[in-house]
């Protein structure tokens, strides 16, 4: 079905739905791409260079260690992916990400990790769905 697919990944959501919707979306496509974005915030960077010493390449590996458990799943499933991190403010960043590349579909998840969030979608989610042409599908 889709061949190049956009997973904003956001480490306070949880993914455990989204491997199995990801291989009815690509219908085991051996071409479809999936790029897992992630977007390390201004604050986080800069708590991160302030008290912890550690630079962009070394909190990108860190993001990519937490990754694993979700990457591991895609690798079982035969799904094919690449990660993609950047810094800044999440919004204008995977805004940007959408508007540079060609995806066919955003899909995002918006079951929070801590069920006392009582919004049906969340900040990111309702930004981007109402900013891009690009159709985008929240997976809960």
């Amino acid at each position: 079905m889709y061949g190049k697919i956009l997973l904003p990944y956001d480490f306070g959501n949880t993914f455990t739905n989204v491997p199995e919707q990801l291989v009815k979306l690509t219908n085991k496509n051996p071409n479809a791409v999936i790029t897992i974005f992630h977007v390390i915030s201004e604050n986080e960077m800069a708590d991160n260079v302030k008290y912890h010493g550690k630079h962009f390449d070394d909190i990108e590996k860190g993001k990519v260690e937490e990754l694993k458990p979700f990457t591991d799943q895609l690798d079982e499933l035969g799904l094919n992916y690449e990660i993609v991190i950047r810094s800044g403010r999440v919004i204008n960043e995977l805004l940007n990400e959408i508007k540079e590349n060609e995806y066919e579909v955003v899909i995002m998840s918006n079951k929070r990790a801590k069920m006392e969030l009582k919004h049906v979608l969340g900040h990111v989610t309702h930004k981007v769905a109402k900013r891009v042409n690009t159709p985008v599908m929240i997976i809960k």
